[in-house]
């Protein structure tokens, strides 16, 4: 499954967060392949973070997530950048449609 998020940078945080997504630990990694997200891409537009998780089961993966400790230490490494949660995105359109 794909799913779509969103957040937003601290004002002045953005070459920060950047950087320091320019390697992300090996032990979370693992953690993602061993929960089944298999790819997750961020794009940034001025602050506003654009996430595209692609996964076996995203809330799954987010219940995963909550008791893991290499999770646990990257949100409190890179949640000093970010201002509030992340939110899933509703999917308005796709092409090609899903049901053709």
């Amino acid at each position: 499954m794909r799913i779509a998020l969103h957040s937003v940078l601290r004002e002045g945080a953005e070459a920060d967060y950047e950087r320091e997504h320019e390697t992300i630990p090996d032990d979370l990694a693992a953690t993602f392949a061993r929960i089944g997200i298999h790819a997750w891409t961020i794009w940034r537009s001025g602050r506003d973070l654009f996430h595209l998780v692609e996964c076996d089961d995203y809330d799954a993966a987010v219940r995963a997530l909550a008791d893991d400790p290499a999770n646990a230490r990257w949100q409190a490494h890179i949640g000093r950048f970010v201002e509030g949660d992340i939110e899933p995105v509703r999917q308005v359109w796709t092409l090609p449609p899903h049901n053709a």
